[in-house]
């Protein structure tokens, strides 16, 4: 297994044959609230949620096998007095604990599932913008077998490109195109639940162009999910650093996953690049333009009318 780092809040996480240590260290400006939802069929963690003040963290152990999810909560009240609350992914509870309870979207996800493979010795994981975003996430991983590397995730702030019509009311986070406009086409259900059909919209194009290494949408491609396979520690953390996870939102079906070449090459997105597809591609829904090309990463795309890229 490998140790892996998150940046929303610092998370390192070491593994070995016993089980694995995820260690939060909070990087970020402002106290984040991780908030922590075990997979189906694997024993809870010792805590479901947790404040976690700027510059400290927190270690929690989990069992060889444990599948599960985090993300980080912003803008929270909680106190004696009554229920609490949330500014972004808050998760309904009305306590600092979530007991059970997802992260209600926009939230950025990281994703684990930990001794996984034929002999239990891999670790796959994820960072998804497929409920949209709230804060930069990043999971960097050391160890792992030869030819593997296992780092990924979002270090850019997308709340700064956002476009108008998936701004949350207060700024503070960003939706996907599914959770603010419903439609199939953006949520890969009905009759564009597969790959075939499912083809990436203009504002996931815009998500994956900042975040190059992070699920953009439901269908995205390998260079989004990694997998190690080694017994060594790991680790996740708001620093600026490369990485990625796997998906598995509840905004529509759970990504393939895939692997990354041994080199790991980091290819970021110019801000320029970043604003220009904002203003000038993005306009409430629809192109402004006939067609436009988008790049991502090192492939062009066109897009229609539609929204969606051929």
């Amino acid at each position: 297994m490998a140790l892996f780092k998150l940046f929303f809040a610092l998370l390192l996480l070491c593994t070995s044959t016993y089980g694995a240590k995820f260690t939060f260290v909070n990087k970020c400006e402002y106290t984040v609230w991780p908030g922590i939802l075990t997979g189906s069929g694997t024993p809870p963690l010792e805590t479901t949620g947790f404040e976690l003040p700027q510059q400290s963290s927190r270690s929690l152990q989990a069992p060889n096998g444990w599948s599960g999810r985090f993300w980080g909560r912003t803008g929270c009240k909680f106190n004696g007095t009554g229920p609490g609350s949330c500014s972004t992914a808050d998760c309904g509870s009305g306590q600092v604990e979530c007991n059970g309870a997802g992260a209600a979207p926009p939230a950025t996800l990281a994703e684990f599932t930990l001794g996984s493979g034929s002999q239990g010795s891999q670790d796959f994981y994820d960072v998804s913008l497929v409920d949209g975003y709230n804060l930069p996430m990043i999971v960097e991983a050391s160890g792992g077998s030869s030819g593997m590397c296992a780092a990924t995730g979002c270090v850019t702030d997308l709340n700064k490109y956002c476009p108008d019509e998936l701004k949350v009311s207060n700024g503070d986070a960003c939706k996907s195109a599914c959770e603010a406009f419903g439609k199939p086409e953006y949520c890969c259900s009905g009759a564009h639940n597969t790959p075939d059909t499912c083809k990436p919209s203009v504002y996931a194009a815009l998500f994956k162009m900042a975040c190059p290494r992070a699920y953009s949408y439901a269908y995205d491609d390998q260079t989004s999910s990694s997998v190690t396979g080694a017994e060594q520690p790991g680790a996740m953390s708001c620093a600026h650093s490369p990485g990625t996870l796997r998906s598995g939102s509840g905004s529509g079906p759970e990504p393939k996953v895939g692997h990354w070449s041994k080199d790991c090459p980091v290819k970021k997105a110019k801000k320029s690049d970043v604003v220009a597809q904002a203003n000038n591609v993005l306009r409430t829904g629809t192109i402004v333009a006939p067609m436009a090309n988008m790049v991502i990463g090192e492939a062009s795309a066109s897009v229609t009318n539609d929204g969606v890229m051929e």
